[in-house]
């Protein structure tokens, strides 16, 4: 799994209406017209999130806030993740796992990845959907900080269209390093070991 990060946290994405990550951006953490009851799905890969976003321009979607996280909130949400198909190496039976996923407060799905240009890799991303406790935790205990990047994703996919050869800087993903019991949970051994990819 691919992530930016550093010693004080991880970052992630998620698209919204603007006023979402507008109100967030005021109180430093999600607020007004974020839905607590919900699940809401957050992503580390940028690229991923510009391909799933159109680059901020799909109907609610039209804002990207760039959200930082403590470590120990981002290893608790993978701890307790289920993925979002059977994977007989954690679950004896499809019955089993359905019904972990339906306990979870969070779920896991792998993609294929994207780079900045809209390019599919040879690698996936993974995206995080989380509700209940987890995303109270998330909101109300593991944010640090947010930051709109919409202005940046449009940047991007102009200089995309422009035919630019160098686009706009953004953090760098590399391996985030989890322990090996997260990482059968994440079923590390299907999709393969992630790469350090720049632009």
């Amino acid at each position: 799994m691919l992530a930016a990060f550093d010693d004080d946290g991880v970052i992630v994405y998620q698209a919204f209406r603007p006023e979402i990550v507008h109100e967030a951006i005021k109180k430093g953490t999600f607020g007004k017209g974020f839905g607590l009851d919900r699940m809401t799905w957050i992503k580390p890969s940028f690229g991923w999130m510009l391909h799933r976003s159109g680059y901020a321009t799909k109907h609610r979607q039209e804002a990207i806030a760039r959200v930082r996280l403590a470590h120990d909130g981002f290893l608790s949400i993978l701890r307790q993740s289920v993925s979002t198909s059977f994977k007989p190496h954690l679950f004896k039976t499809q019955d089993a796992w359905a019904r972990a996923l339906d306990a979870s407060d969070v779920r896991y799905q792998w993609d294929p990845d994207r780079d900045l240009r809209d390019y599919k890799l040879p690698r996936r991303a993974i995206q995080l959907g989380i509700r209940g406790e987890a995303v109270r935790r998330y909101v109300n205990e593991w944010i640090t900080s947010i930051e709109d990047v919409t202005a940046l994703a449009h940047s991007i996919k102009a200089a995309v269209e422009r035919g630019d050869r160098v686009l706009p800087d953004v953090p760098y993903e590399r391996e985030y390093p989890v322990p090996p019991e997260i990482a059968r949970i994440l079923s590390y051994d299907e999709v393969g070991e992630d790469s350090e990819v720049g632009e």
